[in-house]
Formats: structure tokens, C-alpha cells, sequence
């Protein structure tokens, strides 16, 4: 609306009742531009919420859990060997809730860090074995008290947030699961290759149950701004770039699932390396994606799941360059 404003008036003066003037300009002089919003059901549109909070609240996690990587590193650099490489895990936070520095650790008896690791479920004696051999030989990085006062409070701080998050986010997948599991769609987007149980549910987001919301594919793919957009301006300029005005979370949930079926489905692995000789990482994922998109909204019009033996059948007898027709037999008409 503003930027209508701003077309018409210059001086840029705000006024409601000029607003509303050309509100009715708009809608009685292209209507055959707009289109009647129609929401979704409530089961999607609960879906939608819980997928875009839980994303949220995994990306705080993400954040404390570097805050909290950053301060081991200057007094504690040895617990990632320890603890392993997820600092979220319970077995992480209860062991720095307990022991937040190294000299610490090297108080604890053996027989009580040995029952600490059986009680959080790693029992593979190698492993505690040599974690165990860390203890006895590693040397504290730092003895400074106030660095070991300070820091030591923060990493229990980050612990203690860590470990409140978590039956949280166990509550979001809960809840996730069990709308996805009612849904009458689900099945169309289980049945692709490697979405698993968090990306499936965002991927059903994405198209909803209205099958006329999108007539094409690439309607979709423009309004979840995996589509490029392109600039042209006399006869020399020419600009292709990512789609910046579109809803952010529908894009990156195309571009996440396109690397994620990289490791399941032959073709799209094919398809990206083919991809990234000629452009960079996101770029190949973004054009995957692309295909991808054009498949799943085939899938959603005929309510149809994903069959990638019949899908590479089709590239196949299509002679496409990733899985060319074999060649013809002696007689054989093609």
C-alpha cells in the first residue's frame, strides 16, 4: 500500500482516508491480478506453527551451544573428547553441570566417572577406557583463577539452559508427529527419499490441502522463492538472483530437503553432481530443489506417492543425460 501511495502521491503525506481511496482503486481496477485468500485447515495451519516455533527454538539451541563451546575452549578444551561432539545431549550438560573444568574432572575418581558414562547410556569400554586415559594425562590448559571463576559459571549457566530446552523440544517433535500422522497427506510426503520425520512435516506445510492454491509447479516454486528471479534493464544488463520477497522457512525447507535426498535417491545425486560443475554448493541445491519441487506438486495434484523406480523408468525412456535409453536392439523400432 505504501508503495502504491508513494506511485501516485510523491510528497510521500500519509493520510487513512487517501489510503482507503486507493485500497478501492486497487481492488475495483485489478481484481484479475488478486486472489481470494483462502486459509487452511486448522490441523495445517498447527502444523505450520509448531514446525516454525520448534525451527526457532533449534536454532537457540544452536546458539547456546557455540556461547557454550566458546567458553570451553578457553578453560575446558578438552570435553568435546569426553563428552562427545553433541553438547546438548543430557550426557553433556549433567557431566559440565557437575564438572564444569578440567581440574575439576581430575578430582573424580575413575570408578565414578565409569558409573557416570554407564548411567547416561555409553558403555562401549573402549571408549571409556580411553576417556578415562584422557583424564590421567592431559594437562589443565589454564590454572588463572579468575578465568576458571568465571568462565566455569557461565558453562554451567549454558548447561543448565541446555538441559531445560531439551524435554521442550521433545514435546514439539511429539506434538509434530502426531498432526503429521493424522493428516490425510502424509503419506504422499513419507514415501520421498529422505525428508525423515522433521522435514516431511514441513514439506506438507509448504503445498497445504488446497490443491488449487498452486496451478502449476511453478507457481510453487516461485511463491517458496526457489524459483531465480531475473532483471533485465536495456540490452546489455542481465541479472539472475535468489528470490529475496518470499516466505523464508518454505524456502529453506526445499533447499534442505533437496541436500538431504542427495544420500537417498540415485538420480538426485547424479542431478547435484552435474549441478556443481558448472555453479557453487546452494546454487546446486537450489536448482535440485527446483526439480524436486516440480515432482512433489505432480505427486500432491494426482495424490499419488513417490515411486523412484518409475521416476528413473521415465528419465530413462526420455534418454536423459543422467540415465540415457539403452541402446536399441538389431530390428528394434525406437
Amino acid at each position: 500500500m505504501a508503495r502504491f501511495r508513494e506511485a501516485l502521491h510523491p510528497s510521500r503525506s500519509k493520510d487513512d482516508r487517501v489510503d482507503a481511496d486507493l485500497l478501492l482503486e486497487l481492488l475495483t481496477k485489478q481484481r484479475d491480478h488478486l486472489r481470494a485468500w483462502q486459509p487452511d485447515t486448522v490441523p495445517t495451519r498447527q502444523l505450520a506453527l509448531l514446525n516454525e516455533q520448534r525451527r526457532h527454538f533449534v536454532d537457540h539451541r544452536t546458539g547456546l551451544t557455540n556461547q557454550l563451546l566458546s567458553h570451553l575452549k578457553a578453560v575446558f578444551p578438552q570435553a568435546p573428547k569426553l563428552l562427545g561432539e553433541d553438547l546438548a545431549s543430557r550426557l553433556a550438560t549433567d557431566f559440565l553441570k557437575k564438572w564444569p573444568t578440567w581440574q575439576a574432572v581430575q578430582k573424580v575418581k575413575p570408578a565414578l566417572l565409569r558409573q557416570f558414562y554407564y548411567g547416561h547410556h555409553s558403555r562401549s569400554e573402549e571408549l571409556i577406557t580411553q576417556r578415562l586415559e584422557w583424564v590421567k594425562s592431559a594437562v589443565a590448559l589454564t590454572t588463572d583463577l579468575a578465568l576458571l571463576g568465571a568462565h566455569s559459571l557461565a558453562i554451567q549457566t549454558l548447561a543448565a539452559q541446555l538441559e531445560a530446552l531439551r524435554p521442550f523440544l521433545q514435546q514439539y517433535d511429539e506434538q509434530i508427529a502426531q498432526l503429521f500422522a493424522a493428516h490425510p497427506d502424509a503419506s504422499l510426503f513419507e514415501s520421498l527419499p529422505g525428508p525423515g520425520p522433521v522435514l516431511a512435516p514441513r514439506l506438507l506445510r509448504s503445498l497445504g490441502p488446497d490443491r488449487s492454491r498452486f496451478s502449476t509447479p511453478v507457481a510453487l516454486s516461485c511463491y517458496s522463492g526457489i524459483a531465480p528471479v531475473t532483471e533485465k534493464s536495456g540490452k546489455t544488463q542481465h541479472w539472475v538472483h535468489v528470490r529475496w520477497s518470499c516466505p523464508k522457512f518454505l524456502r529453506q525447507s526445499g533447499h534442505e530437503f533437496a541436500n538431504s535426498s542427495i544420500k537417498f535417491s540415485a538420480w538426485a545425486a547424479l542431478c547435484y553432481q552435474e549441478f556443481r560443475k558448472k555453479m557453487k554448493h546452494h546454487e546446486a541445491l537450489r536448482k535440485l530443489a527446483f526439480k524436486w519441487q516440480r515432482i512433489v506438486w505432480r505427486m500432491w495434484q494426482q495424490r499419488q506417492p513417490y515411486d523412484e523406480a518409475r521416476y528413473l523408468a521415465s528419465l530413462q525412456k526420455r534418454g536423459s543425460k543422467l540415465f540415457p535409453a539403452p541402446p536399441a536392439q538389431p530390428g528394434q523400432i525406437r
